[in-house]
C-alpha cells in the first residue's frame, strides 16, 4: 500500500513539474491560439500530448534542405537581379508594385510580362492538356504532383506519354509526395510501373526510419507542377489523380474534385522550373537539375513572348520560415477596395487573415466565399464552419457548392487588378506546414478569367444567411468549436 502510495506520488509530481516546464517551452515562437491548444491537449491528456507534440509540434525541416533553400534563394536573386519591372507594369494601381516588391523579398521569383496564359477548369481537359504537351517533348519533363494515382481513363494515358518520352530519350524527372500519394490506392503497383520505366522519379519529403530520415510527418510538398522543354507549363489546385480520388466513397455517391489549373507559356515557365529544380535538388542531391542559374533568362527577346500577362511565382512553406502566401494574401486583401472573390476548400484562417476579410467587409468591400457544402475532411470542415457566423456578421456572402462535389479550387481576386491561382488553401497548415505554389496575375483580363468561373460556382451554389447560420442545431457548433480547436495544432 505505501508503495503504491509513492509511485503515485512520485507520478503525480512527475506530471507537476512536465506541466510548469511545457508552458514555458510550447509558447516559443508560436500563436498564443496554438500554444494554448497544444497545452490544453498535454494537460488533459499528458502521455497523449506529449507523444503529439513530439511527433508534431517542430514545424521545421532539417538543417540541409533549409540551407540548400537559403542558397537558392540567394542564386535566384543573383541571376534575376538585372531584370526591371516591365514596361507595361507602371500602368497598374501603386498598391500593386508594394505587393510585387514583398513576392520578390519573399520568394525571390521576379516580376515578368509576356506570358500567355490559359484557366483551365475542366478536370478531363486538364488531363488531356498536359498529356499532349509531354507527346511533343523533345528534350526534358519536369513533373510534381502531391498527389499521384494511376488508372485507365485519366492518368493512364498521361504516365503512358511520359514513359514514350523517356524511350524517345526524353529526359524525365517525376516527384510525388510521400505520404500524399502512398495513402492512395494502388501505390504499389504504381511503384512497379515506375520502376520499369525509364523515368527518373523520387518520393518528395520521404519518411525514412531506416535512412534516418525523419521529421514531423505531417510537413508535405503540396505543389503542382509541369513544365515542358522550359517552354509549357501547368500548375493549380489539381493532383495528378482520377477526379473521385480512387475512394470507393467517392465512386458510390458520385462525388468529384472540382478543380482550377493554369496552362503558361513565356517567362513565368522559367520561374515554375526553377521551383522544381529545387525539389528535385531537396531530394535527389543532383545539382545539375538547377541548370545555371547565372544565366536564368527566359531565351526569347521581348517582341517574340507569346502573350502579355505579367505573372509572378510564389513558392512558400516551413523552408522560407516567413509565411509567405499569408503574407502575400494579407497584403493583397487589405487592398482591396470593390471586391474580393475567394475559393479556399479548406478555409480554416489565422487571427491575421480573419480579420483582414472580415474588415475589408466592414469598410464596404464586397466579399464572397466560395466553400464546399460538404467537406472531405470531418475536422477540418467542421472547423471551417466555426468561422461563419464571424464572417456573416461582417458582410461576407458565403456560397456552398452542392454536395456530394468537393470544391478543391485554390483562388482570389482582387478588384480588377489582382488574381493568384495555385496550390495554397486559406488554412493554417497552407501557411505553416505544406511546401506551396501560388501565381499572382495582374490585369482585367485575367481577373476576369478566373471570376468567369468563381462565377458558375456561385450559379450553381446555395447561400448561407446570417438568420438561417444562427438555428443551426447546438451539437453542430459544438463540434464545429472543438473542431476549430484542433486546426491550431501547428
Amino acid at each position: 500500500m505505501q508503495i503504491g502510495s509513492v509511485l503515485w506520488s512520485i507520478l503525480v509530481a512527475i506530471e507537476l513539474v512536465v506541466r510548469y516546464f511545457m508552458i514555458g517551452i510550447v509558447p516559443g515562437n508560436r500563436r498564443p491560439t496554438t500554444a494554448m491548444a497544444w497545452l490544453l491537449g498535454i494537460f488533459f491528456l499528458p502521455v497523449v500530448g506529449l507523444l503529439a507534440y513530439w511527433l508534431f509540434a517542430n514545424p521545421r525541416l532539417s538543417r540541409s534542405r533549409l540551407e540548400k533553400q537559403q542558397r537558392a534563394r540567394e542564386q535566384i536573386m543573383d541571376a534575376t537581379k538585372h531584370l526591371q519591372l516591365p514596361e507595361e507594369f507602371h500602368s497598374q494601381e501603386e498598391w500593386v508594385e508594394s505587393a510585387v516588391n514583398l513576392n520578390r523579398n519573399l520568394g525571390a521569383m521576379p516580376l515578368e510580362g509576356g506570358n500567355s496564359v490559359e484557366v483551365i477548369s475542366n478536370y478531363r481537359y486538364s488531363m488531356e492538356s498536359m498529356r499532349r504537351e509531354i507527346d511533343k517533348a523533345t528534350r526534358y519533363i519536369h513533373i510534381q504532383f502531391y498527389i499521384m494515382g494511376d488508372d485507365e481513363e485519366y492518368v493512364g494515358p498521361v504516365l503512358d506519354a511520359l514513359e514514350r518520352a523517356a524511350d524517345r530519350g526524353v529526359h524525365v524527372r517525376l516527384l510525388f509526395d510521400h505520404l500524399g500519394t502512398l495513402r492512395v490506392k494502388g501505390y504499389r503497383d504504381l511503384k512497379k510501373r515506375l520502376k520499369k520505366s525509364g523515368i527518373n522519379w523520387r518520393p518528395m519529403l520521404p519518411i525514412d526510419l531506416i535512412g534516418r530520415r525523419w521529421r514531423r510527418p505531417d510537413l508535405r510538398n503540396h505543389r503542382k507542377i509541369l513544365v515542358i522543354d522550359g517552354e509549357v507549363g501547368f500548375t493549380g489546385s489539381q493532383n495528378l489523380i482520377e477526379p473521385g480520388y480512387k475512394r470507393k466513397s467517392s465512386h458510390k455517391v458520385g462525388r468529384e474534385w472540382v478543380e482550377m489549373m493554369l496552362r503558361v507559356e513565356g517567362p513565368l515557365v522559367r520561374s515554375l522550373d526553377v521551383t522544381f529544380a529545387i525539389d528535385w535538388w531537396q531530394e535527389e542531391n543532383d545539382e545539375e537539375v538547377l541548370m545555371d542559374m547565372n544565366e536564368a533568362r527566359h531565351p526569347l527577346a521581348y517582341e517574340e513572348r507569346p502573350g502579355s500577362t505579367l505573372a509572378q511565382l510564389l513558392p512558400s512553406g516551413p523552408g522560407f520560415g516567413k509565411e509567405n502566401n499569408l503574407r502575400l494574401f494579407n497584403t493583397l486583401i487589405y487592398s482591396a477596395s470593390e471586391r474580393l472573390e475567394i475559393t479556399s476548400p479548406y478555409f480554416v484562417p489565422d487571427d491575421s487573415m480573419l480579420y483582414a476579410i472580415t474588415t475589408a467587409a466592414q469598410r464596404g468591400v464586397e466579399v464572397e466565399l466560395y466553400v464546399c457544402e460538404e467537406g472531405d475532411q470531418f475536422l477540418v470542415h467542421h472547423a471551417q464552419q466555426s468561422y461563419y457566423q464571424q464572417l456573416l456578421e461582417a458582410g461576407v456572402r458565403i456560397h456552398c457548392y452542392p454536395a456530394p462535389m468537393v470544391l478543391h479550387t485554390k483562388c482570389f481576386t482582387v478588384d480588377d487588378d489582382v488574381a493568384v491561382v495555385g496550390s495554397s488553401n486559406m488554412d493554417m497548415r497552407s501557411f505553416s506546414l505544406n511546401m506551396e505554389i501560388s501565381v499572382m496575375l495582374l490585369g482585367k483580363d485575367m481577373v476576369n478569367a478566373v471570376n468567369d468561373v468563381q462565377n458558375h460556382y456561385r450559379e450553381i451554389s446555395t447561400e448561407i444567411t446570417l438568420g438561417q447560420w444562427r438555428r443551426r442545431p447546438r451539437m453542430q457548433r459544438w463540434i464545429d468549436n472543438v473542431a476549430r480547436l484542433t486546426a491550431t495544432l501547428q
